[in-house]
């Protein structure tokens, strides 16, 4: 293993086994914290974000596929939510609804280059205003102005009529040897860091705190085959994780054909550079290096866990566990995430510690937005009422039926949207019951979609046009929630106003500017009839 850290592969292997009785001692007679006195202390509180993790692997039957033994031991000793999603499924505008508890329409983050103002009140400036120390390390990708250049030009010009590449084929790597543990060294060290500042500095501290840790994990890497501009479309990892995962588990996808596709999945399958052939033991391979790269995810969250029992905080600790979004791993013939399809926008959420219930499976629908009014009421800081979220504390306590927020009733719907890259239309979606809606644009101009997830856990057959009635209930919903064909209009006067001055600041750079981004391999070959595609979309009026 390079670098060391805390634990040698061996105490990873004997941890899982060790953990459980010690976190038993260690929570034994603890008072639950929402119920206690005003006088009683606030628990202090560790959120491990990580990047990409399908939600569905935290439970049966997703959770055959790969040992995850620190998601196994939260459950155990915890909640774990059964539907939980992201509010935006993409990095940035998803992490802008966690740390503004707001819904993407509201924080106005469009995509990956567009956030929070940096001045913005997170819940975790406000629980260090209310008296807790405050600590981060690692991704936290909340704020505007970041990522490629290609990633936000491929956002503004997704109504442009042409389609281009703008990913490297998805593909594997296998590195090292059964030894070797760390394969994403960044995320280690960000690991060892949050490790050491619990084990010498939060040990001594007085006041509680909150502590971030921020993984990129198991999000896929870059891919310089395809040359430095190309995106990250490689599953990366080493013998000693891939041995974690059961292939003869690995479900294999079905597709539809590319003719049967919907308008919208084909567009992002082809931006996406999988409408290639695809051997099944091609995607086979795809989805056991990625629930191999998970495996290395859990390792670092067990760090976590294991220095807090080390140091005696894990029995004043509430420690939550979740992810952006998820990673298709080629289901609905994509990679990424960047859909409402349950690959992509289902995502772990996992919550243990003193007053939280052990061993619950919560089935309600939960999203990002409530991690906020969840922390501040940890804190007991009184909850915004403006907040898109409901605080989680009455569902982890195991009394939903028995307690209401001052807010009312959490509401029976999660919402998800989406309006960055390689998607050519704003999307919205509506999961209730068995029932997911996703809707396009303006509701009109793109065939809308229904699943029962019941029925079709994999979303293979639309059945909108089956079910008018269910689909007008539905949309009706939505539109009480968001005057969703209004954001879409403004979405797209954003893109515009955006490209053009971005254009502008070009100069005479500009043709060879965009010419070698992401799409260069399939830009270069006709780069004129691509530049008077864009020239007809700025002329035209909407």
């Amino acid at each position: 293993m390079r670098g060391g850290g805390p634990l040698g592969p061996a105490g990873l292997a004997l941890l899982p086994l060790a953990l459980p009785l010690m976190a038993a001692a260690a929570w034994a007679g603890a008072r639950p914290w929402p119920a206690a006195p005003r006088g009683q202390p606030r628990p202090s509180v560790v959120l491990v974000a990580c990047d990409s993790l399908d939600g569905r692997l935290t439970f049966y039957p997703g959770n055959q596929t790969v040992d995850l033994p620190f998601v196994n031991f939260m459950k155990r000793y915890g909640t774990v939510f059964l539907n939980a999603y992201t509010n935006s499924p993409i990095c940035c505008p998803s992490r802008a609804a966690m740390w503004s508890g707001l819904f993407t329409h509201l924080t106005e983050s469009w995509n990956n280059f567009k956030g929070l103002d940096p001045d913005y009140v997170t819940w975790m400036d406000l629980m260090e205003k209310h008296g807790y120390h405050t600590r981060k390390y690692g991704k936290v990708d909340y704020t505007s102005g970041h990522h490629s250049v290609s990633n936000r030009v491929e956002a503004w010009t997704r109504d442009v009529d042409f389609l281009l590449r703008q990913e490297g084929r998805p593909m594997v790597n296998l590195t090292g040897d059964r030894k070797h543990v760390r394969v994403m060294e960044a995320d280690w060290q960000n690991t060892d860091k949050a490790v050491n500042w619990i084990k010498e500095e939060a040990i001594n501290l007085a006041q509680p705190f909150v502590l971030y840790l921020g993984l990129n994990l198991p999000h896929p890497y870059p891919s310089p085959y395809a040359g430095e501009n190309f995106g990250s479309s490689t599953f990366l990892t080493s013998p000693y994780w891939l041995e974690k995962v059961t292939y003869e588990a690995i479900k294999i996808p079905k597709w539809s054909s590319l003719s049967e596709m919907h308008p919208v999945d084909y567009y992002s399958s082809y931006t996406k550079n999988c409408t290639g052939e695809f051997t099944k033991e091609d995607v086979r391979n795809i989805r056991a290096f990625y629930y191999a790269m998970c495996a290395e995810t859990d390792a670092m969250l067990g760090e976590i866990i294991s220095a807090l029992r080390d140091t005696g905080l894990l029995k004043k600790t509430i420690v939550m566990f979740t992810a952006d979004h998820g990673e298709l791993a080629m289901e609905h013939r994509q990679f990424y995430k960047m859909s409402m399809y349950e690959g992509s926008s289902h995502v772990p959420l996992l919550v243990m510690g003193p007053g939280v219930k052990e061993q619950q499976q919560v089935p309600n629908v939960v999203s990002l937005v409530d991690i906020y009014p969840t922390m501040l009421d940890i804190a007991r800081i009184p909850i915004p009422q403006n907040l898109s979220g409901y605080s989680l504390i009455p569902l982890l306590r195991g009394k939903a039926e028995n307690e209401v927020s001052s807010k009312g009733p959490r509401p029976s719907w999660v919402l998800s949207e989406f309006h960055g890259c390689n998607v050519n239309s704003s999307t919205y979606m509506l999961r209730t019951g068995k029932w997911k809606y996703i809707t396009y644009s303006d509701g009109r101009s793109v065939l809308p979609q229904l699943f029962d997830l019941s029925d079709d856990p994999d979303e293979l057959t639309n059945v909108a046009i089956k079910f008018p009635v269910i689909v007008h209930s539905l949309d009706k919903i939505l539109r009480s929630i968001v005057n969703y064909p209004k954001v879409s209009s403004s979405v797209q006067r954003y893109n515009k106003n955006q490209f053009m001055s971005w254009k502008q600041s070009l100069g005479q750079n500009y043709s060879d500017v965009i010419a070698n981004l992401r799409w260069h391999q399939d830009w270069l070959k006709e780069p004129k009839k691509y530049e008077n595609a864009i020239e007809k979309w700025l002329g035209k009026t909407e």
